[in-house]
């Protein structure tokens, strides 16, 4: 398959979690927590594009791959970084809230899923700038990237509005 074609359906595969965002009623939960970048166009109103963020960020962060390019950019890691060092206050502000609100299962489920998320980026990423990955192998790591930021990256801990 050419590489247009394999980035565009994974920039679309981008959208599967999104429809419990549109029709769960029990938001958040352990399935799918909220993350900010779907949150915040949802609570201004615009739940329907919220959808599509995540697939329009993932085809802005890297045109190359349609292209067919390997090469990991050195932003990718640096939003990696980023991500995982914001994290930790994300969690440690959000934590009370998010048992008074959410439960104690719920923060504690979604806290193990975001370790693990970030445990298998890592090991991508780590294998990726010791070895030149082939293009699907960038192409991976920056969807399984994206799909945590769109899925379980900084989850809403609190009241909702």
């Amino acid at each position: 398959m050419k590489s247009e074609t394999l980035t565009l359906v994974a920039g679309l595969g981008l959208m599967l979690p999104l429809p419990f965002l549109m029709f769960t009623k029990g938001m958040p939960s352990e399935l799918y927590p909220l993350p900010v970048v779907v949150a915040i166009p949802a609570l201004l109103g615009l739940r329907y594009a919220a959808v599509a963020v995540p697939m329009l960020l993932f085809f802005l962060w890297n045109p190359a791959l349609f292209r067919g390019e390997a090469k990991v950019p050195k932003r990718s890691y640096a939003l990696l970084v980023a991500a995982t060092i914001l994290s930790i206050p994300w969690f440690v502000m959000g934590w009370k809230y998010g048992l008074e609100f959410q439960g104690g299962k719920y923060n504690y489920s979604v806290l193990a899923i975001n370790i693990g998320w970030l445990a298998g980026l890592w090991a991508m990423a780590a294998r990726s700038r010791k070895v030149e990955p082939s293009f699907r192998a960038s192409l991976f790591l920056h969807w399984i990237l994206f799909a945590w930021l769109s899925w379980y990256a900084f989850p809403y801990l609190g009241e909702l509005p």
